[in-house]
């Protein structure tokens, strides 16, 4: 499992992974982790959405493939395209004691927005033609607003 988690780590560039995780848009972060002397395997991951869609979702995907490859080494993984994969990740799953979220109201869509808008504002922010409107005179009301002003702020943080 060791070599497996480390060949997935060092494919974790692959272009088709990262597609695909895009495609399905709802995995905010996956992780796994052998602990316990290589007795005991952990899979923790946050994601938006239904449990049963995001395993359909991924075993539709390259991602199916790496699901297969680790959980292989787990007694009794049917794999993921099995009927009984979601029953089995159920009956072994355990709830999170305490679970935090830095931006809990934001799903990977939006989030992927927000880096599209910013991308974009910050590109405005660096055009000669946005540094005369903030100059001229007829914007001043708008560039006055502490709304406005506020904007620029956190765009230069």
């Amino acid at each position: 499992m060791r070599e497996d988690l480390a060949a997935m780590a060092a494919a974790s560039a692959d272009e088709n992974v990262h597609a695909a995780v895009r495609q399905i848009g709802t995995l905010h972060d996956a992780r796994h982790v052998i602990f316990d002397n290589d007795t005991r395997f952990m899979f923790a991951s946050v994601f938006d959405g239904s449990w049963d869609t995001y395993i359909d979702d991924f075993a539709q995907t390259v991602v199916g493939d790496r699901f297969d490859k680790v959980f292989s080494h787990s007694e009794g993984f049917p794999g993921v395209k099995d009927p009984g994969a979601k029953d089995w990740f159920v009956a072994h799953q355990e709830p999170a004691g305490v679970f935090v979220s830095a931006y809990p109201d934001l799903t990977v869509q939006q989030i992927y927005k927000d880096q599209r808008v910013d991308d974009a504002f910050q590109a405005v922010l660096d055009t000669a033609e946005f540094r005369a409107m903030l100059d001229n005179p007829a914007n001043a009301e708008l560039v006055g607003t502490p709304a406005f002003q506020k904007l620029l702020e956190e765009a230069s943080a």
